[in-house]
């Protein structure tokens, strides 16, 4: 179902743009200056409402997080629930942004000031990943993470996956050797579909579920909300993990 649009979202995300990178590969290129440290970077393709990647980033904590969302209004709701979460405010009657000690910042006004201490380990990005990870540097992140993408199961949209070898080819690229990508679904033909181009690409599978909330990786797993609204109706969890081998 698609999200009812937001009031003032442009607004609302840009007083929290300090907990937003507006070009994605520079985050890659420099991480120091996002999060005050270098520690390895983790990206979320379509993070959703961001119940992943806040529960990811307290999870292990030692890696900084990249989340992208192409959709506007869905990356404000993200970013708005990971401010809320580290305790830094929410949101205002009028729409702005309320800090902790009752400070106000209004729609249209400046952007909301926190600490590096304050920001944390996770950032987000507004757009297309297929666009945006083109101009990341080689061999610059960690881990790939994608949650419940689009299936695309008309005709001829194979390659729109995000599953797809031109896209495996492109993870392959930018992360690190020994890199790994995490891949969630619930739908069986994509999941069989994605098996198939991994063993086609640079990664090696290292693990696969057909259902992974009965699996030995299930006390790690952390659900997205779409995840615990299919699975408590039924819909088994496809899960696989490849590495990157250059």
């Amino acid at each position: 179902m698609r999200m009812k649009k937001k009031r003032h979202g442009t607004e609302r995300i840009a007083l929290l743009s300090q907990l937003v990178a507006s070009e994605p590969a520079k985050v890659a290129e420099n991480p120091s200056e996002y999060y005050g440290n270098n520690n390895p970077l983790r990206v979320e393709i379509g993070c959703g409402k961001g119940d992943f990647i806040r529960g990811k980033s307290v999870q292990e904590p030692e890696y900084n997080y990249l989340a992208i969302e192409k959709i506007s209004d869905v990356c404000t709701v993200a970013t708005e629930k990971y401010a809320s979460s580290r305790g830094l405010g929410k949101m205002a009657p009028n729409g702005g942004w309320m800090k902790p000690d009752g400070t106000i910042y209004s729609l249209g006004g400046d952007c909301v000031d926190f600490s590096d201490c304050d920001r944390g380990n996770v950032r987000f990005s507004v757009g297309d990943a297929s666009a945006l990870l083109v101009d990341f540097p080689d061999n610059s992140v960690d881990a790939i993470y994608i949650n419940f993408c689009d299936p695309w199961g008309k005709k001829g949209y194979a390659k729109r996956r995000l599953t797809h070898i031109g896209f495996l080819d492109m993870y392959s690229r930018i992360l690190k050797d020994g890199g790994k990508l995490h891949f969630k679904t619930d739908n069986r033909e994509l999941f069989d579909f994605s098996l198939e181009q991994v063993e086609m690409s640079r990664l090696d599978l290292k693990y696969k579920t057909y259902d992974l909330h009965e699996s030995d990786m299930n006390d790690v797993n952390i659900e997205t909300e779409y995840e615990r609204n299919f699975s408590a109706k039924g819909f088994k969890i496809n899960m696989l993990i490849a590495e990157n081998k250059k």
